[in-house]
């Protein structure tokens, strides 16, 4: 199975994009002003892990292994790519 990766807090507000640049499969999104974080789609993602070098603020864990809330998290990051007003209250909640 591959291995999926998760964006968590230390993205809110930074945002710097840099994972997106180097994502082969283009696997990783932000939407507009209301997010505050990029997401990683897990259906997407194919666990290639050169997004994690490329986060200046160290953002990126594997979904079982995020740091802080880890479900809470991998859910955002997943359901932000069907309820994108679920997702950023999650993550609001998460970080205000």
């Amino acid at each position: 199975m591959t291995q999926v990766y998760v964006i968590t807090d230390p993205c809110v507000d930074v945002m710097d994009r840099s994972c997106i640049e180097v994502c082969p499969v283009d696997c990783i999104h932000v939407g507009d002003a209301a997010d505050r974080i990029c997401y990683i789609d897990p259906d997407e993602c194919i666990g290639c892990n050169l997004c994690l070098p490329a986060c200046p603020v160290g953002a990126i864990f594997t979904a079982d292994g995020a740091p802080a809330a880890p479900a809470a998290w991998t859910e955002a990051n997943a359901l932000w790519f069907r309820d994108r007003d679920a997702a950023r209250a999650i993550v609001n909640r998460l970080a205000p």
